[in-house]
């Protein structure tokens, strides 16, 4: 019996990833993405590739926050309850980002192994966590996420990359998310003079996963390095020169870089780049 149009779309996990991505409402997106990952564990879910990838210049997300330049988000700190909360949301506004990049890593890159996919499922449920631990923080605390402003780097990034999967890999993975790795440690050490049990316990389960989530954007960069006959830590050094002109780079943590699979070399050559 032939299936149906409509069932060929909802067993397919390019559909379902595009579907979840486009969701606006945080809580909704959240429990899609955890049923995403349950029906692509349970093999409900094809990986038949589509005949149009659609750009993505916006994702789904909710009218706030609103998003600004980032020169024009007021600097945070912990020395005060309303700069913590500002602090805890601008972190929930990465991780809600996050989800969106793990299900556009999902949706836009339809030729890879099927072990590809079980890792960023994973990485957009885990993220989907992390942002539901800090959203329940922030209410808690009387603020809801979209009160505050922020910014629109990390998706920015996102769409710079939409072209090549080896380029996505390197960059928001082992750039932009990798930057949680060198300063979550930093934020643990100074809310232990306060305390906050809690919030310090949301950021070490935070910090201890994007360790394994930039280790498989190292895994799939280096296997599609191989695969073109590239020398990983050279093509890295050319992204970084080619889409990173400019930027800051450092302090680094670099205990967690190693283990997140970022080769001596590699850290050498972003050590040169700090400041």
């Amino acid at each position: 019996m032939k299936q149906s149009l409509n069932q060929i779309v909802d067993n397919n996990l390019f559909e379902q990833a595009l579907n979840c991505l486009q969701i606006k409402d945080p809580t909704e997106k959240v429990a899609q993405v955890k049923n995403l990952q349950e029906r692509w564990l349970q093999g409900d879910l094809s990986l038949n590739a589509l005949d149009t990838i659609i750009s993505m210049p916006t994702p789904g997300r909710p009218d706030k926050p609103e998003l600004v330049n980032p020169k024009q988000v007021p600097r945070r700190n912990f020395t005060t309850l309303k700069g913590k909360l500002s602090l805890v949301h601008a972190i929930a506004h990465i991780e809600f980002n996050a989800i969106n990049l793990a299900l556009d890593a999902l949706y836009r890159f339809q030729c890879m192994p099927e072990q590809y996919y079980s890792d960023w499922c994973r990485v957009a449920v885990e993220e989907a966590e992390h942002f539901s631990l800090l959203n329940h923080y922030l209410l808690m605390n009387g603020v809801q996420y979209g009160d505050l402003d922020a910014h629109n780097g990390l998706w920015e990034m996102a769409c710079k990359t939409d072209f090549d999967v080896m380029v996505r890999m390197a960059l928001v993975p082992r750039v932009l998310e990798a930057r949680g790795l060198d300063v979550t440690p930093g934020m643990i050490k100074k809310l232990k003079n306060q305390p906050d049990d809690g919030l310090i316990a949301i950021l070490q389960k935070i910090f201890n996963e994007e360790i394994g989530h930039v280790k498989i954007g190292s895994h799939w960069f280096n296997m599609l390095c191989e695969q073109r006959n590239l020398i990983p830590n050279e093509t890295f050094s050319h992204l970084l020169d080619t889409y990173m002109s400019g930027s800051s780079f450092g302090p680094f943590e670099l205990e967690a870089r190693e283990q997140a699979g970022f080769t001596k070399q590699e850290i050498q050559d972003l050590m040169s780049r700090m400041y």
